[in-house]
């Protein structure tokens, strides 16, 4: 596809426009056609294969050298140029769907009233660009072709293609256009943003109401160099693929002053292409590309500003290292696993401007290194016996795992470099002390020494007196004695000494240790450290370690994890704040007195204790602790806390713990509960909100003294009295919740103190041998949960003053399931405390059936509201049942209860916001019939008798019939009357087939899941 930019200019050719519009257009149109089916030019193809990086650069290079000669072409054919955008396929592509096929697009410089000629129209493009170097502006005349692009990605290329409307003759209004190019992608729509909002006339004709646009690029050329600065050689080709402005930007030296094609296949051309194309490059990566000795030639010959060099994966010969001469500012040359030479003999590297020199994983038999100005060599991992090193100024050594380096070797390569201050030979089996104390002589400046892995040093009568830096791993000669020779290091301050098998003990006095690491020392058995700098202790897995003794003003964090002998520990460190002590079993009573007030850690505010089995007597006065943890001390049974600002106590796995006072403390919170042995309590805590004594059964002293407390729960504290309960509601007024569950010593007069609770909501007396809940009427004004459960002793007027005296008029929750209470009862208290909305009748043996509606000669027992009256039960007045109030009821529970066998619920028991009832387990209930209009909710699981089933429930969800004996008929007409009922389960229901589930669909429509078995049973 091309597209003709027909440069139009000044009043002269005003006639040849029009003519051009009224008859001569479509010639011309056809003309143009013809000339691009002839076109032999080479087209410019926004596609290209992502392959190498030099070919992706070497596609944007010709690319770009391609657009001057497509100008020129255009210039030679009708004072324009034409370019192609796109391959054949996807112009091909867009034509075939395109009602008008082949198109063509004038876009006609705006450009005042200049002459028309090719040189002015450059001028003008070149004035065009504003003051901050901008992509021209593209202006258009509309030349009453309604024109509307956009760009958009062919499915088998990257091409951008340009869509037209039809030529409309008739709107001959000129209009300064401008048109974005909006990219599509496969399988989109196109969006532009230029596309018509209305479309009119009859004939079927779209027409354009565009307004005056105007196209700017915002990326100034400086804006694309920061953005390119960001990218990597390969996305740098790939931007150099957009347009003339990126290729030109993406080709700037600046971006290529490093040349990285590690592990690239590429050839010595087009290397030696690069190095010709970009000669100031300074840096150089061709690790792991073909030809590697060809490459590294052409770029020492080429690049004569080359300051870095890596190499890696082949073989370099010695003309490489003769060559090295040549470049002069070199400064950096890195060798990675490959081959010097012939791999058998002596390789001499010179340069006089070398700074670094790394030559890793390398085999050669022997180097000569005479670099004058070398400060950093690695010889690691190399395949070498000798090196002789000619480098006065080199300060960093590193011969790590150079295995056939002798003892020789190492002190002649080290000891003729004066000026050392970094030395590494972990893994040089050789090295003994007299090398060592002969580079301590030579190299007196040395601060980093790592000799792991060294089993012959022991450090006997050598002195490094300027070492900062030691790293000692599994050195098998270094025992106690060594310790006096590190002790005249004053100025270390890192020290590793892990796996050292025959170190028992570690005695240093060094002002600026920092570090010290002391892992899987097996013999190790004690430690003192006098360090006022030291920060950071790492000792783990030392099982013979019994005493450590540390002095030090800046260790913040102590971690002493899983020291099972050690017994004694003394700690003078004023800036402590955490310390770590788990696992450490033998660990005695006296650890409290370390970190109590006075045992010089003033700072602690974390100790961790857990499965510290030998603490038997815990005791700590602190006002600095704000955590403790004694988790799994099973052999604590005594607990005294005396720490204002604590917040957090964990005692999970206490279980031994007989005595706890906590007086005073700053908890909020505290769970007791999982100490079954507590007998005797004493807390007072001004924060505390949530108290726990869950299964404290012999818990018979309790002093409690939180006046913010809202929530004790006291369930199965048997031992819990009348006298306890009295003190503690005195002196925590503001409790909201409070759960005496199978606590069967509490009396009327512990309820009568709950008169000191005004705000009570919450009350649980589930299992208790209560006979009379009068002073819980009393005292409980603003109650609105009370729980009943199994309270077997009450009697079947217990509950009357709920509802003939009004009592608990806030009360909303009752659960009385698995209690006594006779059939009479339970209907009476539904019937008139309508204001409950959650009613939990679980297991009631005496309660026969649920029965709610209403006929002609029954209504003399309708029940009443009168729970709020003035008037007595005997002479209320009933109303009729229109004149029912409704029922506040929500949620009914009425599981297992065995002597159940019917269920109604019509209309008339207003029962308008229950929304879940649960019967399930009621073995002998046979009918339900139920009309809720908002029940949601409804299970009937193994309610094996169940025959009948009636429901008109239009807002039912979920119904559950798993096991029930009942037919398919029955459930089918049923659910035909819940329109939105989503779930059903009819799982192991003996009458209704598997196959047969398409009925109940059929017969509710909205369902969504139906459970059933896959066979019958």
């Amino acid at each position: 596809m091309k597209i003709w930019c027909c440069l139009c200019f000044g009043e002269e050719e005003d006639d040849n426009k029009r003519t051009m519009r009224e008859g001569d257009f479509q010639n011309e149109s056809e003309a143009k056609a013809e000339d691009i089916e002839n076109d032999d030019s080479e087209p410019f193809l926004l596609e290209f294969a992502v392959g190498g990086l030099d070919e992706l650069h070497s596609q944007a290079v010709e690319t770009g050298r391609n657009l001057p000669e497509r100008e020129d072409v255009a210039a030679k054919t009708g004072g324009g140029f034409a370019f192609t955008i796109g391959s054949t396929r996807g112009f091909d592509h867009f034509a075939s769907s395109s009602d008008q096929g082949v198109m063509e697009v004038n876009l006609s410089l705006g450009l005042g009233e200049e002459p028309s000629s090719s040189s002015v129209a450059l001028d003008r493009e070149e004035c065009d660009r504003d003051s901050h170097n901008k992509r021209p502006k593209m202006h258009s005349f509309s030349l009453d072709l309604d024109c509307h692009f956009a760009a958009a990605t062919s499915s088998h290329t990257d091409s951008y293609n340009f869509h037209t409307t039809e030529y409309n003759a008739n709107d001959c209004s000129l209009k300064n256009e401008a048109f974005y190019l909006s990219p599509r992608f496969d399988g989109g729509v196109d969006q532009n943003p230029l596309d018509p909002i209305g479309r009119d006339g009859a004939d079927g004709r779209s027409t354009s109401e565009l307004e005056d646009l105007e196209v700017r690029m915002d990326l100034t050329d400086d804006l694309l160099h920061m953005v390119f600065s960001f990218l990597k050689n390969i996305d740098l080709c790939q931007a150099a693929m957009v347009c003339r402005q990126w290729r030109v930007a993406s080709s700037h030296e600046d971006f290529w002053r490093f040349l990285n094609f590690e592990n690239r296949n590429i050839s010595v051309q087009q290397f030696e292409d690069m190095c010709h194309r970009y000669p100031n490059a300074t840096e150089v990566n061709i690790y792991g590309a073909p030809a590697l000795h060809l490459l590294v030639m052409k770029a020492v010959s080429t690049l004569r500003y080359l300051e870095a060099l890596t190499l890696g994966k082949g073989q370099l010969g010695e003309t490489f290292f003769q060559a090295l001469t040549d470049c002069q500012v070199l400064k950096t040359l890195v060798i990675n696993d490959s081959i010097l030479g012939n791999g058998i003999g002596d390789m001499p590297i010179n340069h006089d401007r070398l700074r670094q020199l790394q030559i890793v994983k390398c085999r050669v038999l022997r180097i000569s290194i005479r670099c004058p100005q070398l400060e950093t060599l690695s010889l690691k991992r190399s395949n070498m016996a000798h090196a002789v090193l000619n480098c006065p100024l080199l300060r960093d050594l590193d011969i790590a795992s150079c295995h056939k380096f002798s003892d020789a070797a190492i002190r002649s390569a080290a000891t003729s470099c004066p000026l050392l201050e970094s030395l590494d030979m972990s893994n040089c089996s050789c090295v003994s002390d007299e090398t060592l104390r002969e580079i301590a002589l030579t190299c007196g400046n040395l601060h980093v020494l790592n000799a792991s892995y060294c089993p012959n040093i022991s450090l006997e009568s050598v002195r490094l007196p300027m070492l900062t830096v030691l790293k000692l791993h599994s050195c098998e000669g270094i025992t106690s004695a060594s310790m006096a020779a590190i002790s005249h290091s004053y100025l270390l301050e890192v020290l590793e000494l892990d796996n050292c098998g025959l170190l028992a003990s570690v005695t240093l006095e060094l002002p600026r240790l920092q570090n010290i690491r002391l892992v899987h020392c097996r013999k190790f058995v004690e430690l003192n450290l006098r360090s006022i700098m030291l920060l950071s202790i790492t000792v783990s897995n030392c099982p013979s370690l019994q005493r450590i003794n540390i002095m030090s003003n800046s260790l913040q964090k102590l971690v002493l994890q899983k020291q099972e002998s050690l017994t004694t520990l003394a700690l003078q460190c004023q800036c402590l704040q955490e310390v770590d002590l788990a696992d450490c079993e033998s660990l005695t009573n006296s650890i409290c007195e370390v970190f109590s007030d006075g045992g010089a850690c003033p700072m602690l505010k974390s100790l961790v204790l857990d499965n510290c089995e030998s603490l038997t007597a815990v005791k700590f006065h602190s006002t600095s602790l704000v955590n403790l943890s004694l988790a799994g001390c099973r052999a604590v049974t005594s607990l005294e806390l005396t720490c204002p600002y604590i917040e957090r106590v964990s005692l999970d796995g206490c279980d031994h713990l007989e005595r706890a006072s906590f007086f005073p403390v700053g908890l909020q919170a505290l769970n007791l509960g999982i100490c079954p042995k507590l007998s005797a309590l004493h807390i007072e805590a001004p924060r505390m909100v949530l108290l726990e004594l869950k299964g404290c059964g012999v818990l018979s002293e309790a002093s409690i003294n939180c006046p913010l407390l809202t929530s004790l729960d006291a369930s199965f504290c048997s031992q819990l009295k009348d006298d306890c309960l009295s003190a503690t509601t005195i002196s925590c007024p503001l409790i909201e919740s409070l759960i005496l569950m199978s606590c069967p010593s509490v009396g009327p007069d512990g309820l009568s103190s709950l008169r000191w609770l005004p705000h009570l909501t919450s009350l649980d007396l589930s299992y208790t041998f209560l006979t009379n809940l009068q002073p819980v009427f009393e005292s409980c004004m603003q109650l609105k949960v009370l729980k009943l459960q199994a309270c077997k002793y009450l009697a079947d007027s217990s509950l009357e003053p709920l509802y003939k005296d009004g009592a608990l008029p806030a009360l909303c929750e009752l659960d009385l399931s698995y209690g006594t209470l006779c059939q009479s009862a339970i209907e009476e208290l539904l019937a008139y405390c309508t204001h409950l909305t959650h009613v939990s009748l679980n297991g009631c043996a005496n309660m026969h059936d649920l029965n709610w509606g209403f006929g002609s000669d029954q209504l003399s027992e309708l029940p009443g509201i009168c729970a709020l009256s003035d008037f007595s039960f005997q002479n209320s007045v009933f109303p009729l049942p229109n004149e029912q109030p409704n029922r506040l009821l929500q949620n009914l529970n009425c599981v297992g209860c065995p002597n159940v066998k019917k269920v109604l619920i019509p209309p008339a028991a207003r029962c308008l916001h229950l929304s879940s009832l649960n019967l399930s387990l009621s073995a002998n209930l046979r009918e339900v019939d139920v009309a809720c209009f908002n029940l949601c909710f409804l299970n009937l699981s193994n309610c094996c008798s169940l025959e009948i089933l009636k429901l008109k429930c239009p807002r039912l969800t979920s119904l559950f019939l798993q096991s029930c004996n009942i037919d398919e008929e029955t459930v089918e007409a049923a659910v035909s009357e819940c329109n939105m009922l989503e779930t059903l389960d009819v799982r192991f229901c003996p009458k209704i087939c598997p196959v047969s589930m398409g009925r109940l669909r059929a017969a509710c429509p909205s369902l969504k899941r139906i459970f059933s078995s896959l066979s019958p049973p």
